[in-house]
């Protein structure tokens, strides 16, 4: 009895370091500002008081959230699925016998591990009008250049493909893992079979691959949400709000506009989103998921 105390005893000890940070940095900030979107925004003539769900009526009354929470919503339909089919090809190709393999698995994996400001500052010179990369070469087939950046109908797809660019390498990484993990006998016997290359991946590959899917879509749909780091160094969420994202306009509303009730009423609802979209893709995709 007192040598099983000692190992539970033990036990707690070794998971005591994560359970404080996940507390302090995860659970604590999250009902704090659950708890803060009820009371009013203190300054040094008000204090705060508490004032139910105004903070919550204000919100939906607010069209500016709107547009940043459709502003996301299309910068998420954008990057996820295309990120998400980007990974798999790259996966395919790097696994396979290739020349040179080890250094084409590193060129697709450098943007990951590149800080987004340093991400951002790259595309940057892409979209810089007339003198970016892009308008210079569109300037040799006699295009005159374009405001890739300060035009409403052209950031959010110049923002969906950077990000394309930075996440598809990560997720390779994960696809490449589950690719290895799929026996080579299977292949085998598909090809005695005589499957083509298509029918195998669509039969035999995809459906092995789906719980890598599920981790990858839930991580993707999550920082579709959570990226703005970019934002600073490109539009600042311009113009007119047409790049603003609902984690920046958080960080407007908090630092910028010093409402800070506002902004974790914003929290709560961007916490809320999150965690629908993880807990439903998890449920549908579930039953579709086959264990090796």
């Amino acid at each position: 009895m007192h040598r099983t105390l000692l190992v539970h005893v033990y036990g707690w000890l070794l998971l005591l370091p994560a359970a404080v940070l996940l507390i302090a940095f995860t659970h604590y900030p999250a009902i704090a500002s659950l708890a803060q979107s009820f009371f009013s925004p203190k300054s040094a003539l008000y204090p705060s008081r508490f004032i139910g769900l105004d903070n919550y009526a204000q919100m939906a009354a607010d069209p500016v959230f709107w547009k940043v929470l459709k502003n996301n919503v299309w910068f998420a339909v954008g990057t996820v699925p295309a990120s998400i089919v980007i990974a798999i090809t790259m996966a395919l190709w790097v696994n396979g016998r290739i020349p040179g393999r080890g250094l084409v698995r590193m060129a697709y994996f450098t943007p990951t591990i590149l800080p987004m400001i340093a991400v951002a500052n790259i595309w940057l010179f892409f979209y810089s009008p007339d003198i970016g990369l892009i308008d210079q070469v569109l300037a040799n087939f006699g295009i005159r250049g374009h405001n890739w950046l300060g035009r409403p109908e052209t950031v959010m797809g110049c923002l969906i493909v950077m990000t394309i660019w930075k996440e598809s390498g990560f997720f390779m990484i994960f696809y490449l893992a589950g690719l290895q993990a799929i026996s080579p006998e299977l292949e085998e016997a598909a090809t005695l079979e005589g499957a083509g290359r298509w029918h195998y991946f669509r039969r035999i590959v995809f459906p092995l691959l789906m719980p890598t899917t599920l981790f990858v879509l839930i991580n993707a749909v999550i920082n579709s949400f959570k990226l703005v780091d970019q934002l600073f160094i490109l539009t600042k969420g311009g113009p007119d709000n047409a790049s603003s994202l609902l984690l920046y306009y958080i960080y407007q509303v908090a630092f910028s506009f010093l409402d800070e009730s506002y902004a974790a009423t914003l929290t709560v609802v961007l916490l809320a989103i999150l965690a629908v979209l993880a807990i439903g893709q998890y449920f549908l995709l579930e039953k579709h998921i086959h264990y090796q």
